[in-house]
């Protein structure tokens, strides 16, 4: 079988979409598949071709198009720079072999369509991963009028590549509700989750953590948010947390990565001179569980009225590094879900900043009890949310949407028994 990938990202960019496709495309090299992919040639949110136009990565034939010349100047830069990658990885999947499945992530949006006009093109099956939901996302989150006209035709497209694509695939239950109430048959859309490797990311103690010495920690207690900072994240409340605790010379944050919001964020600790702050790039994949383990508590959030529309992944990495996440979003979230059922965390409404500081204070009080959480969620991430399982679903999707065009993937229409409920989050 020959998988073509279509992202906007790959390795070794260290955005979470690049990062599942390295996943997926070597798990399926590893089984005897011939695995292409389009790239852009520029690292996430930077400016200007960085990276080679063709390589080949641990069997992957990765082929690298476009460039970003606007980067994250404004929102007609990012649709500019989104265009040209568009035209140039239309031109280079003309180009490539022909594969038998293509599929298409949601960077940058409505990418899809180009795998629904490889489908009619060159005779290959399409499969749409759903990452994020446009024009949901700005939607919810206010960037954009939901009876406006721009909108109305974005949903149109979106619509059209869900019900076009022969397998959808989503991220989790909420979003599979979402994508079905598009109007997308049942039997097209499947749930397979994101995921993060024990083997991969390791706990490591304190006192052999390098990065204590390079962000100048010492042994005080660390508060995370490591990742994407995007539009549907808030970061404002976890931001008024550490402006509340910059007294408490125990306690320091961290955040760690990129995306449209980290310049709020960076903005907010220069206006309020948080001397408890360390500001960070993404790390390297090949040190996140230095990273990731440098803290003793992870924050993720996710502004309320996103549920459904995103997922974020960087729950998983900290679950992996053995430590408790605080989420900041509605308790309805199947973030906080997995915290409870786990008893892997707390949650904390949006915009409760006294409750957010309280959590924080309790779990930097009471060791033996942050300690337990950390220990539940490294358990729980190996028994529901492992790599390797999750890549052998997709394996075994592609090959039967490969092989026959009715067949019924693997999940399409099951309903999750009691052993399988905790796999079946987002």
């Amino acid at each position: 079988m020959r998988v073509l990938l279509i992202n906007q990202v790959f390795h070794p960019d260290v955005a979470a979409t690049a990062q599942h496709a390295h996943d997926l495309a070597r798990h399926l090299v590893a089984h005897g598949h011939e695995v292409e992919v389009i790239a852009s040639r520029s690292l996430y949110g930077s400016t200007g071709a960085m990276l080679p136009r063709h390589e080949v990565v641990d069997g992957i034939e990765v082929n690298r198009v476009g460039r970003s010349i606007f980067g994250k100047a404004g929102l007609a830069a990012r649709a500019a720079d989104f265009a040209l990658f568009y035209a140039a990885a239309a031109l280079k999947s003309l180009r490539v072999r022909r594969p038998d499945v293509v599929v298409c992530f949601t960077t940058p949006p409505f990418i899809a369509l180009l795998g629904w006009a490889l489908r009619g093109l060159r005779g290959c099956r399409f499969v749409y991963w759903v990452m994020d939901l446009y024009p949901d996302l700005p939607i919810a989150c206010g960037a954009m009028r939901e009876n406006g006209l721009l909108a109305r035709i974005l949903e149109r497209v979106n619509r059209f590549c869900l019900r076009h694509a022969d397998r959808v695939v989503v991220l989790g239950r909420c979003m599979l509700e979402r994508v079905r109430d598009k109007g997308v048959d049942h039997g097209q859309v499947v749930h397979i989750g994101v995921w993060s490797d024990q083997a991969e990311v390791k706990p490591i103690e304190r006192s052999a953590n390098p990065y204590r010495v390079e962000w100048n920690l010492g042994d005080r207690f660390v508060v995370m948010y490591s990742g994407n900072f995007g539009l549907g994240h808030d970061v404002r409340t976890m931001c008024q947390a550490a402006e509340r605790l910059q007294g408490d010379d125990r306690i320091r944050f961290v955040f760690a990565g990129g995306g449209k919001r980290k310049a709020e964020v960076e903005a907010f600790v220069r206006e309020h001179r948080l001397a408890n702050a360390v500001l960070a790039p993404y790390q390297p994949r090949e040190r996140l569980d230095a990273s990731l383990s440098c803290a003793d508590l992870h924050l993720v959030s996710l502004s309320e009225g996103v549920e459904g529309i995103m997922v974020p992944c960087k729950l998983f990495g900290a679950m992996a590094a053995g430590r408790p996440t605080v989420f900041i979003g509605h308790p309805s979230s199947e973030i906080a879900r997995v915290l409870e059922e786990h008893g892997a965390g707390a949650a904390v409404r949006q915009g409760d900043v006294e409750g957010l500081v309280a959590t924080i204070a309790s779990l930097v009080e009471d060791g033996e009890r942050r300690r337990a959480m950390g220990a539940r969620a490294r358990t729980a991430l190996g028994a529901a949310y492992d790599r390797d399982a999750a890549c052998e679903r997709w394996r075994i999707l592609l090959e039967e949407t490969v092989g026959a065009t009715g067949a019924t993937a693997p999940g399409a229409n099951h309903v999750a028994g009691p052993a399988e409920a905790k796999e079946q989050q987002c």
